[in-house]
């Protein structure tokens, strides 16, 4: 059945209800990104100075420069990586969470969400004391006689990913949580009731109903790890840069801004294309969908 359409004063008040978000929208996200498409296609000069006109040669040069594909090739592997490792240990995390007792619940939310209250780059250069040669990790190895001298595991790709991991578990978890705390808990009883064991109820139950969470924290934690930049500089070494950190150079170093604005686009569309393949399969809806139970 088709819907009325609305009459004028509707249409009014329904712009003027819009009015602040596409104001905040086109502010933010429209004008900057067609700056940067402008900015684009500049002809750099050199000392920071570019001539406006419409030139494809910096475009062209992303397409066929390997640096670039490594760049990017290294982002998506280790986004992907330290986002599969978070599923692993998070989920469990957001289960237990979820399904512990009324007054324990609260207190675990809030040492969850307590790495939010420390700034990012602080959090980052906690891990150098951790890691370093004459960190935690590696004094405590060489008191209980496990090792014989330090081990390399600051300014590698394995704390990058540790750095990176660290980062995005916690919006892994809440988006779990979110998912699994708004199962119907009559679900489970009646399937434990018909004879389902434990396992059978979370395999038939729990796991298919909080997919939505999983996924869309899933790609909450690719999206915020191929955009960081800071982790890689902090804690990789030469070889372990991200496209962040390529773009990142690009402009503040070589002050090449056209390359630089190509770079972000590029970025950008490839993290826009993921949320285009989640909203094609499972809809951007479901990323709310436990917060309007």
């Amino acid at each position: 059945m088709a819907a009325a359409p609305l009459e004028r004063g509707d249409r009014l008040r329904l712009i003027l209800l819009l009015a602040p978000a596409i104001i905040v929208l086109v502010l933010l996200i429209i004008a900057p990104t067609a700056m940067m498409l402008r900015y684009s296609f500049n002809t750099y000069i050199g000392g920071g100075r570019d001539a406006a006109g419409f030139n494809l040669e910096n475009w062209a040069m992303l397409f066929s420069d390997p640096y670039y594909y490594t760049g990017l090739w290294k982002t998506i592997r280790i986004a992907l990586t330290a986002t599969i490792i978070a599923v692993f240990i998070g989920y469990p995390v957001a289960y237990t969470i979820a399904f512990s007792a009324a007054m324990l619940r609260p207190f675990l939310l809030l040492l969850l969400v307590l790495p939010f209250w420390i700034s990012f780059i602080i959090r980052n250069l906690a891990w150098i004391n951790i890691l370093g040669e004459r960190g935690a990790v590696n004094a405590f190895l060489m008191w209980a006689g496990i090792t014989d001298a330090p081990l390399t595991l600051l300014y590698t790709e394995f704390s990058v990913i540790l750095g990176i991991l660290s980062f995005v578990l916690p919006y892994l978890i809440l988006n779990i949580y979110v998912s699994i705390d708004g199962i119907d808990r009559n679900l489970l009883h009646a399937a434990r009731t018909l004879g389902c064991t434990s396992w059978q109820a979370f395999r038939e139950i729990t796991l298919p109903l909080s997919l939505p969470g999983l996924c869309s924290g899933i790609l909450l934690s690719l999206v915020l790890a191929a955009g960081t930049y800071i982790t890689p500089a902090l804690l990789g070494g030469p070889d372990d840069y991200m496209f962040g950190n390529i773009i990142a150079d690009t402009i503040n170093h070589e002050l090449n801004w056209p390359m630089g604005a190509v770079l972000s686009l590029a970025l950008t569309l490839l993290l826009l294309l993921l949320a285009a393949v989640y909203s094609r399969y499972l809809g951007i809806g479901s990323i709310t969908k436990g917060l309007t139970r």
